[in-house]
């Protein structure tokens, strides 16, 4: 029998730039093991137009991308909850997500940066830097449901 896909939630505070940025990743590379979803506690409404530009300049889809709050996910119950901003790791999650494993994972804000070259360099950047974890979410992915807490304690003590 096949398992189920491993479902993530990436969060950010604005849910307009990092968070989507590793959505889009999952859904283009993460294969059939992974399902992400991404959302915000103070969603910005909009997804920065320069995490859409990097994303189709590095060929991955950006429809159906939105930034939203965590609440249009609460009836998907996500089972790992990864935060990407250092704001967002210190906010107060909902009771519902109380009984998910939690990750932080924190990358610097590209789109903070003024556009141009620099800025363009930073989107790329931090994509690869969310490729390399993308392994990790994988094994994770192999683990049993019920296994999954202490393997994301030994990834976020590592």
């Amino acid at each position: 029998m096949i398992a189920p896909p491993l479902r993530l939630l990436f969060l950010c505070t604005h849910n307009r730039c990092r968070s989507i940025l590793f959505e889009a990743l999952v859904h283009a590379e993460g294969g059939p093991k992974l399902e992400a979803r991404s959302a915000g506690s103070d969603p910005a409404g909009a997804v920065h137009p320069a995490t859409l530009a990097a994303l189709s300049q590095e060929g991955m889809g950006t429809e159906g991308l939105k930034s939203e709050g965590w609440e249009a996910h609460r009836a998907w119950a996500p089972e790992l909850v990864i935060t990407v901003c250092d704001r967002a790791a210190g906010e107060s999650c909902p009771l519902w997500l109380g009984a998910s494993p939690r990750l932080h994972w924190g990358f610097a804000d590209p789109s903070a940066l003024p556009e141009g070259p620099a800025q363009r360099q930073a989107f790329h950047q931090t994509l690869e830097a969310m490729r390399k974890k993308l392994g990790l979410l994988h094994e994770l992915a192999a683990q049993p449901r019920a296994s999954l807490p202490e393997a994301v304690k030994r990834i976020s003590d590592a």
